[in-house]
């Protein structure tokens, strides 16, 4: 069992930068697969990134590529998503997920776990 919890949510202008970080809870978090996923209102819930247990592989999706980045600090057992040159098409509610499996996926369906949400809002 993990539970997560996100933070580092806001509302900043675009081209600004924010750093959502989620605190887990549990004594295994090293061994589960790491995953952000956002969902605008009206839309499906899209993968962002994801990171491997140990945070040797990174994933990313098209849209984030090069303005995103995913890590992780397994001994504090919290995620991070760093997010930089932020466009008002990145507002969204951000959720972490945790998957119990080295196999990295980017499918909602095969995360375990999930946080509550922090809300992303980017100006034009």
């Amino acid at each position: 069992q993990v539970q997560l919890v996100e933070s580092g949510g806001g509302l900043v202008q675009a081209g600004g930068s924010l750093r959502l970080s989620c605190a887990a809870a549990g004594r295994t978090f090293s061994r589960y697969t790491m995953g952000w996923f956002r969902q605008a209102p009206g839309k499906e819930r899209e993968f962002v990134a994801a990171i491997s247990w140990s945070g040797g592989s990174t994933y990313y999706a098209d849209p984030v590529k090069g303005r995103i980045t995913i890590s992780r600090d397994n001994a504090k057992n919290t995620v991070y998503l760093q997010m930089n040159s932020l466009k008002p098409e990145d507002t969204a509610v951000y959720y972490c997920a945790a998957r119990s499996s080295a196999v990295v996926d980017m499918s909602a369906s095969m995360y375990d776990y999930w946080g509550q949400g922090t809300q992303v809002t980017v100006s034009s």
